[in-house]
């Protein structure tokens, strides 16, 4: 064991904690108190990013008038979804896919505006994403273990959530993120357990010096 290990009852921690997270969409109206937010934050600016550029931005949305409103934008996007699904569109609209209206904080994740100037370790541009998902990794690994759930909402033009929020050209929405109180977290990944989708085995995600070599 390496001597830079945590304790076996932390290491079971951490293991647990990315065992449990869940994707929720269920959520109790309670606040979520000012320090737990804040170590949220901190735990999210934490994360690792390409070239020490941060791109992760978050605007947290505490009027009513506009949490209404980008929860109207989700919900467009979910109908014109549901269109594209055609005979499998109704099955869509039966599935929960949001809690903004329901959770105790909102915040938008976004990718800030003028991300030129950092090419450290950027011949993929893509980086710049990768790094703002380390964040939100990271924010919704601490919110389990304080308890509160986290659901990250995709669906939504991100043109017009942009427009909405003030977002700077360049800078681009990535995710909404619904977090607060819950009753219970999922057994297992929601679309698992409505039968939509399953979790791969690990063997079938890791190759051995060749693409499709195990």
């Amino acid at each position: 064991m390496s001597a830079h290990a945590y304790s076996p009852a932390e290491r079971d921690a951490v293991y647990r904690v990315i065992r449990e997270r869940r994707d929720m969409r269920h959520f109790r109206p309670s606040p979520v108190a000012p320090e737990v937010r804040q170590r949220l934050l901190a735990a999210a600016h934490q994360a690792p990013s390409v070239g020490l550029m941060q791109p992760w931005r978050f605007i947290r949305i505490t009027q009513t008038d506009l949490r209404q409103r980008l929860h109207a934008l989700v919900e467009a996007e979910r109908l014109r979804t549901a269109e594209a699904l055609g005979e499998r569109g109704d099955a869509f609209m039966r599935l929960k896919v949001e809690g903004i209206l329901d959770c105790g904080e909102l915040w938008v994740a976004a990718l800030m505006d003028a991300r030129e100037p950092y090419i450290l370790g950027r011949p993929l541009p893509e980086m710049d994403l990768a790094s703002v998902a380390c964040a939100i990794q990271s924010l919704w690994l601490a919110a389990r273990a304080e308890g509160l759930g986290l659901g990250w909402v995709s669906l939504f033009d991100p043109l017009a959530v942009a427009q909405l929020l003030g977002i700077p050209h360049g800078g681009q929405p990535v995710a909404i993120l619904c977090i607060g109180q819950v009753d219970a977290f999922y057994d297992a990944p929601m679309l698992e357990s409505e039968g939509r989708d399953r979790r791969r085995a690990v063997a079938d995600c890791l190759f051995e010096n060749i693409w499709g070599q195990s």
